[in-house]
């Protein structure tokens, strides 16, 4: 009797100290595991021509703002060239318009004095009207020889304007011959070569945007209730030895539909649950994280 209450008592040590043991590994636990990604960006040629200058490699390193391909602008130059020409001689037009102008201006005042004088005479009976007659015809004359110059600016002024925008154009077409890289990241793939002749719209190189990472990670629909847009929760990655590094993290996303778990995330007895994806924001600025490198997070910061 003693001997059977003994084994009891053992296997309820033993069972108490299971329970006790398993309770802490899961409390040590984290709360949602998964891998980082970026946002990938295709950069694309904004402009047609020859590819002067391509610096793109996979693997390698770029800088916002960064010059990563540069098209031929020669043609757009030349074509600059000439509208600059042209608009400098509607230009040159505008001072001898002006000279014009004034010039009928000042016979016109000439005209009216020679009118209002004769206007006088002939009322008095000291000269013929037909004299007066052919004076007005001169006054007529003058005034459509004003309004034809008068004419002349605004269409010149049109033409300039026309010719601005079109060299502003040119302007924009050129700067878009530079191609500068729009974030800082890693080139994960290239799709031209120095050399190749690159059409409007044609991808150059895929880039992720390392400097702003995203945690995917997957909860169980028990633990919706625990997260929510805008949280903030800490994340934990590997360094040196098992989550051995935290950093802070913000819950971005939660998909509204439920899958099963990836392969690459958890033991084939947790692939069969069905779980919820959760984007979790992290700031990477030492570039310390990598896509794909696993992580994990931790509801309370």
């Amino acid at each position: 009797m003693n001997l059977r209450l003994s084994r009891a008592a053992v296997s309820l040590m033993l069972g108490a100290g299971i329970f006790s043991i398993s309770g802490c590994g899961q409390n040590d636990r984290s709360d949602g595991y998964g891998n980082f990604e970026a946002t990938e960006i295709v950069v694309s040629s904004e402009a047609a021509g020859k590819l002067v200058r391509y610096d793109v490699e996979e693997g390698k390193k770029f800088n916002k703002d960064e010059v990563a391909a540069v098209v031929d602008t020669t043609q757009l130059d030349l074509n600059r060239k000439q509208l600059n020409a042209e608009l400098r001689a509607l230009v040159s037009q505008r001072p001898s318009i002006a000279a014009e102008a004034a010039v009928y201006r000042q016979q016109r005042m000439n005209i009216q004095q020679d009118l209002d004088r004769y206007s006088r005479l002939v009322r008095e009976g000291a000269v013929p009207a037909k004299r007066l007659e052919e004076i007005e015809d001169q006054a007529h004359v003058i005034d459509r020889q004003i309004g034809a110059v008068n004419s002349k600016t605004p269409g010149v002024v049109s033409q300039a304007e026309s010719i601005a925008a079109q060299i502003g154009k040119l302007d924009d077409q050129i700067t878009k011959s530079i191609v500068r890289n729009p974030v800082q990241g890693i080139v994960l793939a290239k799709y031209a070569e120095p050399g190749e002749v690159v059409t409007y719209g044609k991808p150059l190189y895929r880039i992720a945007d390392t400097g702003l990472m995203y945690l995917r990670v997957y909860l169980s629909g028990a633990q919706l209730s625990q997260v929510r847009i805008g949280q903030e929760v800490k994340v934990l990655i590997d360094a040196g030895k098992p989550a051995g590094k935290s950093m802070k993290g913000k819950v971005t996303w939660i998909s509204d539909k439920a899958e099963f778990t990836p392969k690459i995330i958890q033991t084939r007895e947790d692939r069969v649950n069905m779980v919820y994806a959760v984007k979790v924001l992290v700031g990477n600025p030492d570039g310390l994280l990598k896509i794909g490198m696993p992580g994990e997070i931790l509801f309370k910061p």
